[in-house]
């Protein structure tokens, strides 16, 4: 039988144990339940809960979780005993593993912390439901500082050597803020940090925000990973996909809020959280959690990035952004934000948006548009996000040719769709990702075997993501 893998198990499904459950569901869906009362983990099951049949003191039962994916335990049955046994086993199979375990009095309090229990529940006259978010709250807490002294500890041992910090081609402000908060982290150890990126600071937004800041990022143009001791990608998790890395460089620390196949991300530290609106909120935290003085430009800069990437807290927020974000307001300067949020517009952006509105084909709520050619691959999301105010639309993709890729930036407030997967499962996960209701994708024109007309491109561009698009929605294409 294959390890039963799960970000969080518990021990014993009593009122407590349901409780967690519920509070934990409402964080993370990979939770396994354990029982030995077979009328409980059938009811369990009918609340599509995952749990199965076993008694925790039997240490084969045990021996089934996959300890390697397990954040924290919750040994909280009515079963003390049980429990004693449970954190003994745990402790001797994965010591680092958090642990909470549920005693009835002082003495046996005692007895769990000192056979390594994180934190022991005893009884309470609150409501279980307060119980459960306390503890995972404390859970929470110590997890954020770990990560945080984990990143830190890691950094450190840059020592006098050098430090890259990738960011993604076409750096946006969450990319480049949630840089700047790592190379804080980085100066906070006395590590030098360069950042850097390939490709182009697109949208006047993203200019202003680089410019007013003062933001030191290299344009690189012939990196060389063996110069560095440690290398980090930011919301990025793949070298090579949108980044300057050559594909199978070593990485050290990936930091991400975007979807990401975890099997195939490969680093020293990972610290993925899709749930999350930007990486700049997962920078916020680790800062906080470091007590490392956030000054105002840095706030500025992550409050910014939070603003863009959840579309003022309208797209993929969590309550962790909200979080962020208030932590960060008082500490900013917002006459400098309301200069970022309100630049000209360049010439380019009014003749993609044109463009998307001339050519757009509508399918039901569905707007698909090619746009032509382009140089600046943001004038696209531009376009998404002005099509999708439209009435009756409830999805748009915008597509347009640039000078090797195809790109392409969809967007969406159609609650049965999850765009970020449109994209990947029409054009691969190497080649597209994002969130539920943005996504971009961007396709090597090497797929069209050498063919160097425009309008040719264009033609054979569009069938490729009409069809590939209308496909994967389910919407069969009309013959020319």
């Amino acid at each position: 039988m294959k390890p039963i893998r799960a970000t969080y198990a518990i021990l014993g499904s009593g009122g407590i144990g349901l409780a967690l459950a519920n509070e934990l569901g409402t964080r993370d869906k990979n939770i396994i339940l354990i029982d030995n009362d077979s009328a409980k983990v059938e009811t369990l099951k009918e609340q599509n809960l995952n749990a199965f049949l076993g008694d925790i003191e039997d240490t084969e039962v045990l021996e089934k979780l996959d300890f390697k994916h397990l954040k924290s335990v919750f040994i909280v049955s009515s079963d003390i005993d049980a429990n004693k046994h449970a954190l003994a086993f745990i402790k001797r199979t994965a010591p680092d593993i958090q642990t909470v375990a549920r005693a009835h009095d002082y003495q046996q309090k005692d007895e769990m912390e000192a056979a390594g229990a994180d934190l022991v529940v005893l009884p309470s006259k609150l409501p279980q439901k307060a119980i459960a978010l306390a503890v995972v709250q404390y859970v929470e807490k110590i997890t954020s500082v770990k990560l945080a002294q984990d990143l830190k500890k890691l950094v450190s041992t840059v020592g006098d050597g050098k430090f890259a910090i990738i960011v993604h081609n076409n750096p946006d402000p969450d990319a480049i803020s949630s840089a700047m908060g790592l190379k804080e982290i980085a100066g906070s150890v006395g590590v030098k940090a360069d950042i850097l990126y390939k490709g182009e600071i697109g949208h006047h937004e993203n200019k202003a925000f680089v410019n007013i800041l003062d933001v030191e990022l290299d344009q690189s143009k012939d990196f060389k990973p063996s110069e560095y001791r440690k290398i980090a990608l930011i919301e990025c998790s793949v070298p090579g996909v949108n980044n300057l890395l050559p594909p199978d460089t070593p990485v050290s620390i990936i930091i991400d809020h975007h979807q990401a196949d975890i099997e195939e991300v490969k680093a020293e530290y990972v610290d993925i959280r899709p749930n999350i609106g930007a990486t700049a909120t997962i920078m916020t935290k680790y800062l906080q959690d470091l007590d490392i003085p956030i000054k105002t430009e840095l706030a500025t800069a992550l409050l910014y990035g939070i603003k863009v990437d959840t579309d003022d807290f309208r797209r993929n927020t969590d309550p962790a952004d909200f979080m962020a974000a208030a932590y960060l307001y008082p500490l900013a300067n917002h006459e400098i934000l309301i200069k970022f949020e309100t630049p000209s517009r360049s010439v380019e952006e009014i003749d993609v948006l044109g463009e998307a509105i001339k050519n757009r084909e509508i399918k039901g709520s569905y707007l698909i548009s090619n746009v032509g050619t382009i140089r600046n691959r943001d004038t696209l999301a531009q376009a998404a996000d002005y099509l999708l105010t439209l009435e009756g639309i409830t999805t748009t993709i915008v597509f347009g040719l640039g000078e090797d890729h195809i790109y392409i930036s969809g967007r969406s407030r159609d609650v049965r769709i999850n765009i970020g997967k449109v994209m990947q499962d029409a054009f691969g996960a190497d080649k597209a990702g994002g969130h539920a209701m943005l996504a971009g994708a961007q396709i090597p024109l090497g797929v069209f075997g050498g063919t160097r007309d425009k309008q040719t491109l264009m033609k054979l561009a569009e069938e490729v993501v009409v069809k590939q698009i209308l496909s994967v929605i389910g919407i069969q294409k009309e013959p020319s």
